[in-house]
């Protein structure tokens, strides 16, 4: 049974509460042009999502027929995204519903595939990106996420439930449970890692990423989640 009110919000970052994955997108596409290939497209983005690194960087090689070795690949990227991270933004209604989870003193929690460092990178200049959080925010390097453990297996929304939870205990308040939260994701992995916790899950794919999504989409039909195309559509006060 889905509960009428939800107790508590666990938010993905890149590309459901930041711009990121479209800068992601341009700094391989501008790494594309020093072989004359690319621009890096949807129908093959969507299969790099949840892979580790490397593994997607090969799918990449091998599609657009690169002369470059899979690390070679990585290093130049990380080095073009790391110029593009200032520009960093809200997406459409995240910081509105942050605001309003905020003000209303419903528990939220940050999980992120990204490590600290490209958190840090990605954040920095948001003035109070990071208040929002507090102490509940989960890197990909999360220690306290079981190695080889992320996404789409639960443990990074358990580690950010364990952490609210923590500072609940503290306050002589009841334990919130995984059915009694919302996840709120982009990409596949998050959505099956929020399903896999027990998690009421909102879905808000690239507005890119809708064409190749079908196949999942029937698979996940009648599991606990709804799709929206953007974070302005989601009824916050009927909801937490």
């Amino acid at each position: 049974m889905v509960p009428s009110k939800f107790k508590a919000c666990l938010f993905d970052m890149d590309g459901t509460l930041l711009n990121t994955e479209d800068l992601y997108t341009e700094a391989t596409s501008d790494l594309f042009k020093e072989f004359g290939k690319g621009p890096l497209t949807w129908d093959v983005k969507i299969k790099l999502q949840g892979l580790p690194g490397l593994e997607a960087t090969k799918i990449i090689i091998d599609h657009y027929q690169l002369p470059i070795t899979a690390e070679e690949f990585a290093k130049k990227a990380m080095e073009i995204q790391a110029t593009k991270w200032h520009r960093a933004n809200y997406l459409p209604g995240a910081f509105e519903i942050l605001a309003h989870l905020k003000q209303n003193g419903i528990p939220i929690a940050l999980g992120t595939s990204s490590n600290k460092l490209n958190f840090e990178r990605k954040t920095n200049h948001l003035e109070g990106f990071t208040d929002f959080f507090g102490d509940h925010i989960v890197t990909g390097d999360d220690t306290r996420i079981p190695k080889g453990k992320g996404k789409p297996e639960p443990y990074i929304w358990y580690v950010c439930l364990g952490s609210l939870n923590e500072h609940r205990k503290s306050q002589n308040l009841e334990p919130i449970k995984p059915e009694e939260c919302l996840v709120f994701e982009d990409g596949i992995p998050g959505v099956l890692s929020g399903l896999a916790a027990d998690a009421h899950v909102i879905w808000v794919p690239h507005p890119e990423a809708h064409a190749y999504i079908g196949p999942v989409k029937e698979k996940l039909a009648g599991r606990k989640m709804q799709i929206l195309n953007s974070l302005t559509e989601f009824p916050i006060e009927r909801w937490v």
